[in-house]
């Protein structure tokens, strides 16, 4: 990475996607996906609940997580087609691991699942994540039923490291178990992470990777 580069990522090229911070004008891009996933999701993402919510609330919600970035705190990405003409689903760098650590999450589009895009994003930003970031570790945690997220990370060359149980909250707000998965950067280079094809960029724009 250069030294003038500025961090975070803000933009990632991969051959399929753009996985770019979100912006408040992606707000209608983003309900429709949303509103047209919202069965697949319910089963798996309790932030689903919420849904539909009104454009004006997805705009106060993109502000958010923009400010976020901005300031370090959290990186909440979207992931799009390479035209940017349609949300494909989300992904992040989330900080909640404490310092050296960062977790990415996911979630594709009903349409587009089972094309390997969760995979293309999570190995996008595990690279992010290493060689921008500098981080120990890497964690993706998923629910066991789920079984094509947990193929993602065991795609990308993590560790499954336990399964945690009753530790978070599923939809409707009873316990769901946990399962973690773990890549640390003495690991990094011979995963398949590691060869994951790329470009990203700062915010100024200028290539960090």
């Amino acid at each position: 990475m250069p030294e003038e580069a500025i961090v975070p990522a803000y933009r990632i090229h991969t051959p399929r996607l753009v996985v770019r911070c979100w912006a408040p004008a992606d707000a209608p891009l983003l309900k429709a996906a949303l509103e047209e996933s919202l069965e697949h999701l319910l089963p798996w993402m309790p932030w689903a609940d919420q849904e539909p919510e009104p454009v004006e609330a997805k705009v106060a919600r993109l502000r958010r997580f923009r400010g976020e970035f901005d300031l370090d705190r959290d990186y909440v990405y979207g992931i799009l087609d390479r035209e940017e003409t349609r949300v494909l689903g989300g992904t992040g760098l989330h900080t909640r691991l404490g310092e050296g650590a960062l977790e990415i999450g996911y979630w594709i589009h009903a349409d587009h699942i089972n094309r390997g895009l969760a995979t293309e994003a999570a190995g996008a930003l595990t690279r992010v994540a290493f060689e921008v970031h500098g981080v120990d570790r890497v964690e993706i945690h998923n629910d066991p039923a789920n079984m094509r997220s947990a193929a993602v990370p065991r795609k990308l060359g993590f560790t499954h490291e336990a399964t945690l149980r009753c530790r978070t909250v599923a939809t409707g707000g009873s316990p769901r178990d946990t399962m973690i998965w773990t890549l640390f950067a003495s690991d990094y280079a011979a995963s398949p992470a590691a060869q994951v094809r790329l470009e990203a960029f700062d915010v100024t724009g200028k290539r960090i990777l």
